[in-house]
């Protein structure tokens, strides 16, 4: 079988919209009908749309905190306050970036998107994702009697890298990691560490089709990548590791020490 992409087109939504009914519509529209074992990657930032994620920068207090660290890092006062908002953690940063955790995902500005919205206006992380995943996937079975895997999509820079790759923020109805442990690679050695990134894998195949730009696709359906789906609730741990157990983190940290 043949991994297949399948980039839908969709409605440009500016406010709040019933997410399960704008999908169930955008597949409808584009002709294509789900198959079990399919993987739906949705972009996060369509997801925050539907639930109102949109903030105005003009209408944000700032905090001292956020006042020192904008002059630190040359940005403005009222973005550094959105940004500490919305972070587990500040790591450092340079002019115009703060190197943040959001959501257990070590990212530049806590993921928070200029792009795609107007004027003074800032997208956000959407509100609890795996839980969202988690619904869209039932209600999809519901609807369709079949079984799909669900991952929200974002995009991110890469270390050392040019350009964005996809990452999985949540996911549900498969297993977002595959333990490759006790296996041997091409010359018989046995892999002591490698894990898959399954979810992320999937979810940067799909970016590459979604687009940074005005592509308005921001569903994709991800068909035969032959991922294990599993009916068990994702949690928001498994694909994420702590910060000391990072090679980034832990190699920035002791050069910094």
């Amino acid at each position: 079988m043949r991994l297949t992409v399948i980039p839908l087109k969709a409605k440009y939504q500016k406010s709040r919209f019933d997410l399960f009914d704008e999908i169930t519509k955008t597949i409808s529209n584009n002709g294509v009908f789900l198959e079990n074992g399919d993987v739906i990657v949705i972009s996060s930032k369509y997801i925050a749309n539907s639930q109102g994620r949109i903030l105005d920068i003009n209408e944000v207090n700032v905090s001292e905190n956020a006042k020192n660290l904008s002059k630190k890092y040359k940005m403005k006062p009222e973005f550094v306050e959105i940004v500490l908002r919305e972070s587990d953690k500040i790591f450092g940063g340079i002019s115009g970036f703060i190197i943040t955790s959001s959501d257990n995902i070590l990212a530049p500005n806590a993921g928070i998107d200029k792009s795609n919205s107007s004027g003074t206006r800032l997208i956000l992380y959407p509100d609890n994702p795996y839980q969202i995943a988690e619904i869209l996937k039932r209600k999809i079975f519901f609807d369709y009697s079949v079984h799909v895997g669900i991952i929200i999509a974002d995009s991110r820079l890469m270390p050392a890298r040019v350009g964005t790759v996809g990452v999985a923020i949540a996911c549900s109805g498969l297993e977002p990691v595959k333990d490759l442990r006790g296996q041997h690679d091409l010359d018989g050695n046995p892999l002591k560490v490698t894990f898959q990134a399954t979810a992320d894998n999937l979810a940067s195949i799909a970016n590459h089709k979604m687009g940074e730009g005005s592509e308005s696709q921001p569903i994709v359906i991800v068909r035969n990548s032959q991922c294990e789906l599993t009916s068990r609730k994702i949690l928001h741990t498994e694909m994420a590791i702590s910060h000391e157990q990072c090679v980034y983190v832990r190699g920035f940290s002791d050069k910094l020490n």
